[in-house]
């Protein structure tokens, strides 16, 4: 179930259905910023979106949100096109979506990630939200009616070890070969071409915004993304799909402890 698609009969009827995954609910989150010569901008928040739409049509019972597409990318605002929020902005709004959604009643808050960048503040955002509840007065009786997970959408079981196998060079850090096929995959007309030198692009730490333009300044890190086709990433697609409604249904399913 989407829930852009859907009336609020229907989301409240799937809260209210008793189903093992009825109460969970999966954030696609991701950011809006450059990725090379070839790379379409919205690349990490496609990644999230195309896996988890994908293992909705595979799985009627999975909710997803509509995508958390712009995330931190300042590092990138030399290259057009490029968009970001601040790291208050992004922790405040993550913030906002749980309590919108928790305050529905979803208990398990599953935030599928395509954006390295975005991890520490994700996880300061979690620690922020979860300290509502820890600095609550003795016996510490309350607990908070929600868990929240993040998961990059390369870290499902398998999926990093399959995208190094089939890119063993050139993958790189950024602009790599396996994310832009899964969106090719998804978007098999835009498919983009263009000539860059080196063939794989160097390695190096990430500063501020122009430091960035100035050391890699096609974009690309460490990778050659001319390897990417759609045939590869709807193999990565395909290989994302069963692990991810296996992660999910793990998180829905488990037992909390008593305190």
């Amino acid at each position: 179930m989407l829930i852009h698609l859907s009336s609020w009969p229907e989301i409240d009827a799937r809260l209210k259905s008793g189903g093992v995954l009825s109460k969970t609910v999966v954030v696609p989150i991701g950011s809006n910023e450059q990725h090379g010569p070839t790379g379409l901008l919205g690349t990490d928040w496609l990644c999230p979106e195309i896996i988890a739409h994908a293992a909705e049509k595979t799985n009627d019972d999975i909710v997803v949100t509509p995508t958390f597409n712009i995330g931190m990318a300042q590092h990138h605002l030399a290259f057009p096109g490029t968009i970001t929020l601040r790291p208050s902005t992004f922790m405040a709004a993550i913030a906002d979506w749980v309590s919108s959604l928790t305050r529905h009643g979803f208990e398990r808050i599953y935030f599928l990630n395509g954006h390295g960048g975005n991890v520490a503040t994700i996880e300061a955002a979690f620690a922020e939200i979860y300290a509502e509840w820890s600095f609550t007065p003795e016996p510490w009786a309350e607990r908070p009616p929600f868990i929240l997970k993040l998961r990059n959408w390369w870290d499902l079981p398998g999926v990093q070890k399959f995208c190094e196998e089939m890119f063993p060079v050139g993958h790189g850090s950024h602009a790599t070969p396996s994310e832009i096929a899964v969106t090719y995959a998804a978007y098999p007309d835009r498919v983009k071409t263009a000539t860059y030198e080196p063939k794989i692009a160097p390695n190096g730490p990430i500063c501020d915004a122009n430091d960035y333009r100035a050391r890699f300044p096609d974009g690309r890190i460490g990778s050659d993304p001319a390897q990417a086709s759609p045939e590869k990433g709807q193999q990565i697609i395909d290989k994302a799909l069963p692990a991810l409604i296996e992660d999910l249904t793990a998180f829905a399913t488990e037992v909390l402890p008593v305190a």
